[in-house]
């Protein structure tokens, strides 16, 4: 069974492990977020890519989620002693050595596709991991604070100020120039399901979808998702926020809508949200909180069969 998904960082990434142990065996190919990238340090960073391939790949820190096992801060602390700026985007050591293989060869001109498949060589996620673009998009977020209305980069809204100052607007900056990487309208063409994990609708699943052609070739895909949204809260993060700044209301119903029954087949939802409803689309409740890998591995089970019986 050939499995295409989207996916952003922590949530998508822990989802991503349940499908893998749902789906044994399976061709999964994973098209990953990159409007978090962003360079720091004269280093290319792309963390969803990374909390991806880490968590797969049995690298990850398991109890935040994201950055390395086992991780030191030695670097970052020197660069503190220097006043080197930013200071508040922790990098760790072992970290910086990816970082550094990553803008290594992007100086050397290899494409972001090549060289994401180069890392993954040492992690073997048992996946196929493509960014989703191998051009440069970057979210960014537009705040008014004492300095002014200003476009700060998404990472800057989400690490720094933790969206504490409202979105005004939220934009990927690049996007109408882009392409997809090599591959992923490929892998979306000889899929036989694809499944959007509870990754941001806004900017994680939302940003892949901006990508030109992208959104075009799942709308003539059976489509399964699995709602971010319990009982109008997010599993995780601050998703609420980002959904504020564009105007949608934070509940499983509005992201349903938000998706639209063109790209959406089939939609998971919380036991306690089971009064979702869209034409075209058929949604099933469920228990939804990742709280332990045998859970993640049931919702994932769940949004294959859903996939299966509408693909039928």
């Amino acid at each position: 069974m050939r499995i295409v998904s989207l996916a952003g960082g922590i949530g998508g990434a822990r989802f991503l492990r349940g499908l893998k142990a749902a789906a044994p065996g399976s061709d999964i190919t994973v098209i990953g977020n990159t409007g978090d990238d962003i360079t720091l340090f004269g280093l290319r960073v792309c963390p969803d890519l990374d909390t991806v391939m880490y968590t797969l790949g049995g690298g990850i820190d398991e109890e935040q989620g994201w950055g390395r096992s086992g991780e030191s801060h030695v670097v970052k602390e020197e660069l503190a002693a220097y006043g080197v700026e930013p200071q508040w985007f922790g990098l760790g050591d072992r970290d910086f050595a990816t970082h550094i293989v990553r803008s290594q060869m992007l100086a050397a001109g290899y494409p972001l596709s090549q060289v994401t498949e180069a890392l993954c060589d040492r992690w073997q996620p048992g996946v196929r991991l493509l960014p989703m673009s191998d051009d440069r998009t970057e979210t960014h977020v537009v705040i008014s604070d004492e300095n002014g209305r200003r476009a700060v980069h998404f990472q800057e809204w989400w690490v720094r100020l933790r969206a504490s100052l409202p979105a005004e607007q939220i934009g990927l900056v690049g996007a109408e120039d882009a392409t997809p990487a090599p591959g992923v309208l490929e892998a979306i063409g000889e899929a036989d399901l694809v499944i959007l994990p509870p990754s941001n609708p806004v900017v994680s699943i939302g940003t892949i979808l901006q990508i030109p052609g992208i959104r075009a070739a799942l709308e003539d895909k059976t489509v399964v998702g699995v709602s971010p949204i319990i009982g109008g809260a997010p599993v995780r993060g601050m998703a609420d926020a980002c959904l504020t700044a564009i105007g949608v209301e934070t509940s499983a119903q509005a992201v349903l809508e938000l998706y639209g029954s063109r790209l959406i087949d089939g939609w998971l939802v919380a036991e306690e949200d089971k009064g979702v409803a869209l034409d075209g689309v058929t949604v099933e409740a469920r228990p939804l909180l990742m709280d332990s890998p045998e859970a993640t591995r049931d919702i994932a089970a769940a949004a294959l069969s859903l996939a299966h019986t509408l693909h039928a």
